[in-house]
């Protein structure tokens, strides 16, 4: 018997295509990666960008792409496109490579191990435009270590879920996270909550918990007012959502703005 299955972060596309059972309460990558293209036309005023992307990490790839898509199609000019593997530690030689195109930003879709080194390495070779990236940004981990803080100053990345948004089912959340745990929650708390208050709103609608009645009811989800904000399932079981955009700003993560779909 197929079960449903709600992915609170799987952002590859090709998750909700493995089934008609499978649903997932987060944005994709090809949205976010016209968020962050919006983001640096717009808010970072970049008309030339770089993107160092990680060849191992379909993540990076497919967010890497969907950037350049979107701002080139915006009228923007992608001057530099490096690569490096998971493995790396040393980023120098793509970074001076970048440099030497004199670009206005850098996107780098990576995960937030390798992107504090990149970043500590871009500042060191006298890089001073702003790097930005995605949700795999997010983590305590990204601002640990001497001189990193300091590096990442002015740095952004896009993501789910602030504690700081203003809607009161997050204000009461984030009361209640804190309460509990001693700290904020992140993007990742938000939506495996989100996940269950979906699952559970789905039941009392389908007024079953039968996997034959609570699919079609999930199919069915329009502007449920989730902890991450509205969501809307659409024919693909994808939420339809804001994104919100963090800024790095003395040590800290802090709120910039929210982009619509």
């Amino acid at each position: 018997m197929r079960r449903p299955q709600i992915s609170p972060s799987s952002t590859n596309p090709k998750v909700t295509e493995m089934g008609d059972y499978v649903f997932r309460v987060c944005f994709v990558d090809p949205f976010q990666g016209t968020v962050m293209a919006k983001f640096a036309a717009k808010t970072l005023k970049a008309k030339k960008v770089a993107v160092l992307t990680d060849v191992d990490a379909p993540y990076s790839v497919g967010l890497g792409t969907f950037f350049k898509e979107r701002f080139v199609a915006d009228g923007g000019t992608v001057v530099a496109e490096q690569k490096f593997t998971k493995d790396d530690k040393d980023f120098k030689a793509q970074l001076t490579a970048i440099k030497s195109q004199a670009p206005d930003a850098i996107f780098v879709p990576a995960y937030y191990g390798q992107v504090t080194l990149i970043v500590m390495q871009a500042r060191e070779l006298g890089i001073t435009v702003p790097l930005f990236g995605g949700d795999g940004w997010e983590a305590p981990e990204l601002l640990q270590g001497p001189g990193a803080a300091a590096a990442l100053e002015g740095c952004y990345f896009s993501t789910h879920f602030s504690p700081d948004q203003d809607s009161p089912r997050a204000k009461e959340f984030v009361k209640a996270y804190e309460a509990k745990f001693g700290a904020k929650p992140d993007a990742m708390a938000a939506l495996g909550y989100d996940s269950a208050l979906l699952l559970s709103d789905a039941i009392k609608r389908a007024g079953s918990a039968e996997p034959e009645k609570l699919r079609p009811v999930l199919a069915a989800t329009k502007d449920f007012d989730g902890v991450t904000g509205k969501m809307t399932l659409n024919d693909r079981r994808n939420a339809e959502k804001s994104a919100v955009i963090i800024g790095i700003k003395g040590g800290k993560f802090v709120y910039t703005e929210t982009v619509n779909p």
